[in-house]
């Protein structure tokens, strides 16, 4: 039997429906998401995104294990710019950022703040710890990778050819500016 979790935004507004277990469970450490994150923390409401340690840590799913189960009117994308290749979507009925979406990609990076701190998966790795000045107050407790690792991209390609090589379309009604 397949697993099937429900997660949510702060106010349970807005709730999602996770199946399966994720792609990977990872802390991101690259400029991109620090600079995201700080600036979706300052909307009016918004929780901590970031550990202590400035990482944004999420759960890589497949979008085809992803279903939106209600407030789907709620959600709108942030971009840190006009262009830039990735987006962060937002649940703006507390606004809670509930997942990284990467242009053409086959999956979301579910951010783990939506799960309950019991349920929450653990992270295996932190990449992109070569884009920190210093990463020596990092914690040893799981891998601390420079970059991408090859295994990072091999399962996220043993995905998609078990999707058939679909991009699935995520549509949300707007967006934020933060």
């Amino acid at each position: 039997m397949t697993k099937t979790t429900i997660i949510g935004c702060r106010c349970g507004k807005t709730h999602f429906e996770v199946t399966g277990e994720p792609i990977l469970v990872s802390e991101c450490l690259c400029n991109s998401c620090r600079a995201a994150a700080a600036r979706l923390e300052r909307l009016p409401g918004a929780r901590p995104m970031l550990t202590p340690y400035q990482a944004t840590p999420s759960a890589e799913y497949r979008k085809d294990r992803i279903r939106i189960l209600s407030g789907a009117e709620n959600l709108r994308e942030f971009r840190l710019t006009v262009d830039a290749g990735s987006r962060r979507i937002v649940a703006t009925c507390c606004n809670t950022p509930a997942f990284l979406e990467m242009k053409g990609a086959h999956w979301l990076s579910v951010y783990l703040h939506l799960w309950p701190v019991e349920t929450r998966p653990k992270p295996e790795l932190r990449t992109m710890v070569g884009d920190l000045k210093d990463a020596s107050a990092l914690p040893a407790d799981i891998l601390n990778l420079k970059t991408h690792h090859l295994a990072f991209y091999a399962k996220l390609l043993k995905a998609w050819i078990a999707m058939g090589f679909r991009t699935p379309k995520i549509d949300v009604r707007g967006v934020i500016d933060a």
